[in-house]
């Protein structure tokens, strides 16, 4: 990341946590009108920027007093040019009652995002470890005032037990909210702590004598063997204490899927033999969702969910590399809409909108899984074909079928029904046809740049020459 942006960046991160910790409201102007977010008191993701705003008010009335932010830990990460991502770890100390929320690590992820030349925040996730908040409460006071309670007769009641370390260790292992678990050296389960319950509701004597296995998807079943097989046979004796950590989802009883981060450690014996495995399973469902979240912000059109142009380039280059080792060929079509503009001026910007969207869905129905469909900006629309034929007229062939199919079913009159309060509003039927221009591509010949220059230049061509047509850029010369 540029220096000067990364120093921007800290910036408003640092003002905004001086906001927060002096209960300052001016902090809600920094969120987008496109934001998202998770409380830490709650699971649901909230979506308006209004509510975010008001739980933030009531996070300020429930504690009205300075509180103190212990900063542990900041990074930051370019997502792409105009989203960043800033990730901390801090102490929350509160003016009173907080002792307890103070001994543990609290999470903040901040996602700013460019718009109209002014960083916003787009999304925010903080994570506040395991107390539960009550429903007027952003912190959990009540709750840790009543814990609290309870922690102290507890310690009361157990003293003389805790004098003892196995008694300590089992309680540990009992109030964890990590699964903590041991195997054998079958991978069938053993020992499994109560969290495990909590998690994915079953019992310890349903899982007990089970195969590790059979908590997972197929996928994560075939992830495991691969991580196994690769440990095995790459593995170095000196390396047996380390820890091998991967992400898998989990089987609930219930029928969800969860996601888990699993660390698993093997138990040796003298001779270095394997008596089993134990580990610790933390659920991250959460962080999978908002990693998902930031990759459609970085990779994906927001209006048509069609692949942007940063990931069209990713997808190009991985295909130009195909087709140097598969000697198949590929082509990229580049299309524009025809008098788009016509649409906009006389019906607004939200008709246009639903008209991209239509043609988005055209489109991804003209062509294969495997081909990428990118919105390149505006009305300009992309296609990359790969894995075509190994000689160009028979590439060329298979494109221009391909293409004509898009072009007949672009022509073809779209409906529009524009969000309206009037339930007899009528749709509007619009008549649309497209541009199209190809180049061809074997990897070989040309670069990515000469690629899509030459696609850009066949669909202006075609534009030219009276438009809802198909240009063929000139076959490739090789590149000095």
């Amino acid at each position: 990341m540029q220096q000067d942006r990364q120093r921007k960046i800290r910036e408003l991160f640092d003002e905004y946590i001086e906001m927060y910790a002096a209960r300052d409201e001016r902090l809600t102007e920094r969120f987008s009108h496109n934001f998202s977010g998770y409380a830490g008191s709650g699971a649901a993701l909230i979506q308006s920027r209004d509510e975010w705003i008001k739980i933030t008010r009531r996070d300020f009335s429930q504690v009205t007093g300075r509180i103190r932010i212990e900063m542990l830990d900041l990074s930051l990460q370019e997502l792409c040019d105009d989203v960043v991502m800033a990730t901390a770890f801090f102490h929350i100390h509160l003016p009173s009652g907080g002792h307890l929320l103070s001994r543990e690590v609290a999470r903040l992820v901040l996602v700013f995002r460019l718009e109209a030349g002014e960083w916003m925040i787009v999304h925010s996730g903080i994570s506040v470890p395991y107390h539960s908040a009550q429903a007027d409460e952003i912190y959990p006071l009540k709750s840790l005032q009543e814990e609290n309670s309870t922690l102290q007769a507890l310690v009361d009641e157990r003293t003389e037990a805790l004098q003892e370390s196995q008694a300590h260790y089992r309680l540990l292992m009992e109030d964890a909210r990590d699964v903590l678990w041991r195997a054998d050296p079958r991978l069938n389960i053993i020992y499994i702590s109560p969290a495990d319950e909590r998690l994915r509701g079953f019992r310890a004597d349903e899982v007990v004598g089970r195969h590790v296995f059979d908590m997972f998807t197929d996928e994560g079943i075939a992830l495991v063997k691969g991580l196994l097989k690769h440990k095995a046979l790459t593995g170095d004796p000196s390396e047996k204490d380390e820890f091998l950590t991967f992400e898998v989802e989990h089987r609930c009883k219930d029928g969800r899927l969860i996601w888990g981060e699993v660390t698993s450690k093997l138990d040796l014996d003298a001779q270095g033999k394997i008596n089993g495995y134990h580990g610790i399973t933390r659920e991250i469902t959460e962080r999978k969702a908002l990693e998902e979240q930031i990759r459609q912000l970085a990779f994906y059109d927001p209006l048509t969910h069609l692949a942007n142009r940063r990931l069209l380039v990713e997808h190009l280059d991985q295909a130009m590399s195909v087709s140097k080792r598969s000697h198949r060929r590929g082509a990229l079509v580049f299309l524009d809409l025809d008098n788009f503009k016509t649409l906009n001026d006389t019906h607004g910007h939200a008709v246009g909108d639903l008209l991209l969207m239509d043609v988005a869905k055209r489109l991804r129905a003209c062509v294969r899984e495997a081909d990428t469909v990118a919105r390149f900006g505006g009305d300009e629309f992309v296609v990359l074909l790969s894995e075509l034929g190994t000689q160009a007229d028979e590439a060329a062939a298979q494109t221009a079928a391909v293409a004509e199919k898009i072009r007949v079913r672009l022509a073809e009159p779209y409906l529009l029904q524009a969000a309206t309060v009037d339930p007899q509003a009528t749709a509007i039927e619009h008549r649309c046809t497209a541009s199209i221009g190809v180049a061809l591509f074997d990897g070989h010949e040309k670069s990515r740049g000469d690629v899509v220059d030459a696609a850009d230049a066949a669909m202006y061509k075609a534009k030219e020459d009276g438009r809802n047509r198909i240009g063929f850029a000139p076959c490739p010369v090789a590149a000095a």
